[in-house]
């Protein structure tokens, strides 16, 4: 995978963590100011008009007056009130959008309507609003008393939708999603923009210098910066100018014990071979590594021959024998042929040592008349 595509998935995958992570965080935020901004709204909205009800109950506790009738209806009609029951200190039904509760005593209200909390007890033992979460329903159960001069007058339960709330909460999240994503675009463009120009274009770079490198002059061709590529450049110039080196070191040595190899082929050949005989040492490639005769022909670049440019138009003889060589190694192996149209006898062996450099001989015996071919 593309280092940018890695990146990305990387950069990607962080953003949405952060983005799941911040949307639960907001969430509860949101959730928890709506809710808690819900909840005063409709406290301060029976505080607001508390001291009418509160005048209308210490003049007539057993009826409601047109000035109370105004403010419940009032509050009734709000959209985020569900459901308004108005009880008197007696717990009596003051107010209830079933007419037919109202007068009613509380036990007897709540025999034929069920209460989804205690939050009215809890208020009249409290003396302060009680508020409470109906169980499996977007709904506050909001108990508010009624009191003048620490004694309770009434009650006002009020029980407040959070369907509102949620589509407020649902707005603010939407609105953070979009603002989020347009955080993380602005944060990715110009990071994509530095990884892009900073990192990615010079890898780029480096990789082109490095597959243009010449096998003849071993240099990167790379202009280093003083960051970490250009570290890096810089690291393998010094591990190519010691391949260099060690390549200059192991051509000198080869070359050495080539010369040296040759004096010792020279030396035991000018022992045991006569002068009219002709004798070719080749390497395991067939490379002509000595011979005790002149020879001509094109030579490859590193300046040797191979046996094809030395032997003549029998040469297929003489491969079939080195073959033979091959296959019976430290064994001579013998045939007639003709070289430099003379009538020879000629013999192979291939050296082959565990571990030791592998050389064949080859050996010209030119016969002469009356002469004894040893």
């Amino acid at each position: 995978m593309r280092l940018s595509a890695k990146w990305f998935l990387w950069f990607a995958g962080i953003g949405v963590y952060v983005m799941f992570l911040g949307g639960i965080f907001y969430y509860n935020l949101f959730k928890w100011t709506f809710d808690e901004k819900l909840k005063q709204e409709s406290i301060d909205m029976v505080r607001l008009y508390a001291p009418q009800l509160v005048q209308g109950l210490s003049r007539n506790e057993g009826a409601i007056s047109m000035t109370e009738y105004d403010v419940v209806s009032r509050f009734a009609k709000d959209d985020r009130v569900a459901s308004l029951l108005y009880l008197n200190k007696y717990g009596d039904v003051r107010w209830f959008r079933d007419p037919a509760m109202i007068s009613k005593t509380f036990d007897d209200f709540t025999k034929q309507v069920t209460l989804p909390t205690d939050a009215i007890e809890q208020a009249w033992l409290a003396k302060t609003p009680i508020v409470r979460a109906v169980p499996n329903l977007e709904l506050y159960d909001i108990a508010i008393p009624l009191a003048l001069r620490g004694d309770v007058l009434g009650i006002i339960d009020l029980q407040v939708s959070r369907a509102g709330v949620e589509k407020v909460i649902d707005q603010a999240m939407n609105k953070y999603a979009i603002g989020a994503v347009g955080v993380l675009l602005l944060l990715g463009i110009p990071l994509y923009f530095f990884l892009h120009h900073f990192v990615l274009t010079p890898l780029l770079n480096l990789r082109d210098a490095v597959e243009s490198i010449s096998f003849k002059s071993l240099e990167l061709k790379f202009k280093a910066g003083g960051d970490e590529v250009g570290d890096l450049a810089s690291a393998l110039s010094i591990f190519l100018s010691k391949v260099k080196a060690e390549i200059a070191n192991a051509l000198a040595r080869e070359q050495r014990r080539g010369v040296a190899e040759a004096r010792w082929w020279e030396s035991i050949l000018k022992t045991i071979v006569t002068k009219n005989h002709r004798a070719i040492v080749v390497d395991e490639d067939n490379t002509v590594l000595y011979t005790n005769f002149a020879v001509t022909g094109v030579a490859t670049n590193d300046g040797k021959l191979h046996l094809l440019d030395v032997i003549d138009s029998q040469q297929q003889d003489v491969l079939r024998l080195v073959g033979d060589a091959l296959d019976r190694p430290n064994q001579v192996v013998e045939a007639d042929t003709m070289f430099r149209s003379e009538p020879c006898r000629v013999k192979a062996v291939h050296l082959d040592e565990e571990g030791e450099t592998k050389r064949t001989l080859i050996l010209f015996e030119v016969k002469t008349a009356g002469a004894r071919v040893i």
